[in-house]
């Protein structure tokens, strides 16, 4: 498996089309990321949110509203409240983590401390909230908040179960849909429903995100243990010294003699990790065709999301988001 870098084009693209609107939610959110009586959280704020992230989440948000011909200027709301609500765990995500690097820049938690990182994360989630309610639509209120709690449940999940080897697949999955996919699947439904679109095609956005968002966590577990540093913003072999238990090492665990297992219940299950480790693993990885197996599963969904989009009206819109698809798993091939 080789990392395929640069390869920007789909997303590029849909940011090109959707520029006036992202700058539409930026603009909402500098303003709303703002305190009176806190200084720190603009400043913590702004330090991730203008990190140069790709946006992707609300752009989803955008994308859906715009291909179903949504005039009105709600989806600015929902897509500020779901860049929010990322924000949000990406914070509380590093505290967790320990994590040292974000985007390739120091994490919030590096540069203050954990408590303003929690206290800020907490605040941006209360701005989602007040955020979420402006469009005065129960439903996206409903879907938003209920992809909140998902999130949270499938971090807590991810506590226990990313150093626990008996950990497979579908508790896996069940993770990635709480962690990744929730927010993804609800930043494209929420689009279709405050355009209006009848249950069918909002279902088909739903699906979508939800297999997108699947495909893309994959596609960054197996990118920590093959991609560059500089490409994907964090340390590679972050998730093994941080002992998770993702796809690769799963499927590499089932697959694992007497000998390999015990290797993988000291480094991730008692955390006992030594000089040449993080190689060996990759070596049990490469050995049990772990990274190839892990790969053809992003694949499966990315095909189910561009699948998912059949039954939504033609639009350069659908076209660029069915090439997203295929984006998120080109940067592994």
């Amino acid at each position: 498996m080789t990392v395929q870098e640069n390869v920007r084009k789909p997303l590029d693209l849909l940011s090109d089309a959707l520029g006036a609107e992202m700058e539409a939610v930026n603009a909402l959110i500098r303003d709303r990321m703002a305190s009176q009586h806190a200084p720190r959280i603009p400043e913590v704020t702004a330090h991730l949110i203008e990190a140069g992230g790709k946006r992707l989440r609300p752009m989803l948000t955008l994308a859906a509203a715009r291909m179903l011909d949504y005039a009105g200027p709600y989806h600015i709301h929902l897509a500020a409240t779901v860049e929010f609500i990322h924000t949000a765990t990406l914070l509380h995500d590093d505290v967790v983590d320990e994590s040292r690097q974000r985007r390739g820049r120091p994490t919030a938690n590096l540069l203050w401390d954990n408590k303003s990182s929690v206290l800020v994360g907490d605040y941006l989630f209360a701005r989602s909230f007040q955020l979420m309610v402006e469009p005065g639509n129960l439903r996206t209120l409903e879907i938003l908040s209920n992809a909140s709690a998902t999130i949270a449940e499938g971090e807590v999940l991810q506590l226990t179960a990313a150093q626990d080897l008996a950990t497979d697949e579908s508790v896996y999955l069940q993770v990635v849909r709480g962690k990744t996919a929730a927010l993804f699947s609800a930043a494209t439904e929420v689009g279709g429903v405050i355009a209006g679109a009848p249950d069918d095609q909002v279902r088909a956005l739903f699906d979508y995100g939800d297999a997108l968002g699947i495909s893309f966590q994959i596609v960054d577990d197996l990118l920590d243990y093959g991609g560059a540093t500089e490409t994907i913003g964090k340390n590679v072999g972050d998730d093994f010294r941080e002992r998770k238990l993702t796809l690769p090492v799963i499927k590499a665990v089932a697959k694992a003699s007497p000998d390999e297992r015990a290797f993988w219940s000291r480094t991730i299950e008692a955390g006992d990790q030594r000089e040449g480790d993080l190689e060996h693993a990759l070596t049990l990885l490469a050995r049990h065709g772990a990274m190839e197996a892990a790969r053809r599963d992003a694949l499966d969904h990315a095909a189910r999301a561009k699948a998912a989009l059949a039954v939504l009206p033609a639009h350069s819109i659908r076209d660029m988001l069915a090439d997203l698809a295929d984006f998120v798993v080109s940067r592994v091939a």
